[in-house]
């Protein structure tokens, strides 16, 4: 009996993040509520290596959002799919009446980054897609978080509802952008979420507003050596914009960001070329200021096609604000984080940390499991931009990173893929979900902690009246998704 005893209590040990400690404090709903998420890890870790394996890019999600939408509808919730025109995007609901409390899932991943999951650069695919942002982490682990929630809902222990939405196409197109300008998150009185990192802390820095755009030249071909005076090319336009705005980076605030991609330069060298593009992204601390860098970006792009006597067109592709940090929120969730303790790792995980480390370039540190101080909010120098920002300025916003990658290991990268299709991930992913889970607890108990970040926001937000930063018209889904979608 005392083996049998021993072996269950190993199993319990290793489904729940092998956390440091676990403090004795906690109510009877955080604790009913971790032991839930410890019997449904090994279905979260399935949907996680599955959606892993599968790799889809923006908006091209439909295997991974199906995974997680099933799994929603099996799990009891009313599943609404294809919301807003967008096939991948659904929102999974339990309960009725207030609070309405809101969490978010991604799934979507980047291209070009295929990993398998080892400590050394082997591509599981050739070219082809990874996570290298952790979203099949991100999605699976909310998803613990709120079938937990619905299961204390179902035995009476908590009333109103909750809300699981799956948000594709984070890492290019925004689709967060495209659901908050249709009032998807408007209801909502809380929303939470995560992602992956190199630390686990109750994140309260904001992130970078961002527009994105692109600019077509449009010019006249002619033959490059016997009448390039006939032509007017479109590829001198485009470079002397990438040399305005090269120009202008020794102007603008060391918080400010510029980066091009060349989409389309000509085509044959002995061809004065009649078109070109380039895609471009600015961002800045605030969306004020940065819409003034996206203005003169617009004014280089101008005066570039004034000096080579070409035609120009600019399109707005998307644009993210800020994130409007919401202390209250992270307080409450800082508490639960020191609750749960540390994440540690077995030295095997410790290893192969320090193995992609040394593949890398950097210093073999191994793995942060720590829970880090809440921080004092301060101004950004730099760093990344996220849809999550939008849904800052709709409704107060609760925000968390978790370990789940070597420290400084590159983000984007191969070095985070493999991390998150095997044991390092997985752990992240079930400490999110408790962590996430817990502080859902603390909304739906206690109105005096909604009413408290309500104020902030509202103070935070001021006469801020949030406009999304998007084109007219639908997101620009591909094609033959929406053929999919109407079979």
């Amino acid at each position: 009996m005392l083996n049998k005893i021993s072996g269950f209590l190993l199993i319990i040990l290793l489904t729940s993040c092998a956390s440091k400690k676990l403090t004795t404090d906690l109510t009877d709903n955080k604790s009913t509520l971790i032991q839930s998420i410890d019997g449904h890890s090994g279905e979260l870790i399935a949907m996680s290596d599955e959606i892993w394996a599968l790799a889809e890019t923006a908006f091209e999600e439909t295997k991974s959002s199906k995974i997680l939408a099933d799994y929603a509808e099996a799990q009891g919730f009313r599943v609404e799919r294809g919301i807003i025109g967008i096939p991948t995007a659904f929102v999974a609901s339990y309960g009725s009446g207030k609070p309405i409390i809101g969490i978010l899932g991604e799934f979507d991943a980047l291209p070009g980054v295929s990993q398998k999951a080892v400590s050394n650069k082997d591509p599981l695919h050739e070219g082809a897609a990874g996570h290298g942002c952790g979203h099949n982490l991100f999605g699976a682990g909310s998803m613990g978080a709120a079938v937990a929630i619905k299961e204390l809902m179902e035995a009476g222990k908590l009333s109103g509802t909750i809300k699981y939405y799956g948000t594709p196409a984070e890492e290019k197109y925004f689709a967060k952008v495209f659901m908050a300008r249709e009032g998807v998150f408007d209801e909502l009185d809380a929303c939470l979420d995560w992602h992956p990192s190199a630390s686990t802390k109750a994140d309260v820095q904001s992130l970078l507003a961002l527009v994105d755009f692109t600019v077509e030249f449009h010019g006249q071909a002619a033959h490059a050596s016997i009448d390039p005076w006939n032509g007017r090319s479109a590829s001198d336009a485009l470079e002397l914009y990438t040399k305005g705005l090269n120009y202008y980076r020794e102007h603008i605030k060391p918080t400010s960001r510029i980066h091009y991609h060349i989409m389309d330069g000509g085509q044959v060298v002995n061809v004065v070329p009649d078109y070109a593009q380039i895609w471009t992204r600015v961002r800045d601390t605030k969306k004020l200021s940065m819409l003034e860098m996206y203005d003169r970006a617009k004014e280089i792009a101008r005066g570039a096609a004034v000096m080579a006597e070409v035609d120009y067109e600019i399109k707005l592709v998307s644009g993210l604000h800020d994130v409007l940090v919401n202390r209250a929120g992270g307080t409450a969730l800082h508490k639960n984080l020191e609750r749960l303790g540390d994440i540690t790792y077995t030295p095997d995980e410790i290893q192969f940390a320090k193995n992609i480390q040394q593949a890398t370039g950097k210093k073999e540190l191994g793995l942060d499991g720590i829970i880090r101080p809440l921080e004092p909010t301060r101004e950004l120098l730099g760093g990344p931009s996220s849809d999550v920002g939008d849904i800052s300025w709709v409704v107060p916003q609760i925000r968390l990173g978790v370990t789940t990658a070597p420290i400084n290991a590159p983000w984007h990268s191969w070095a985070v893929v493999a991390c998150g299709g095997m044991s390092i991930g997985h752990k992240g992913l079930v400490y999110a979900a408790k962590a996430l889970g817990m502080t859902m607890i603390d909304l739906f108990e206690n109105p005096e902690l909604i009413n408290q970040m309500q104020a902030e926001f509202k103070e935070r937000k001021g006469d801020t009246v949030y406009k999304a930063i998007l084109p007219a018209g639908p997101p620009p889904i591909p094609q033959h998704i929406l053929d999919m979608d109407k079979e």
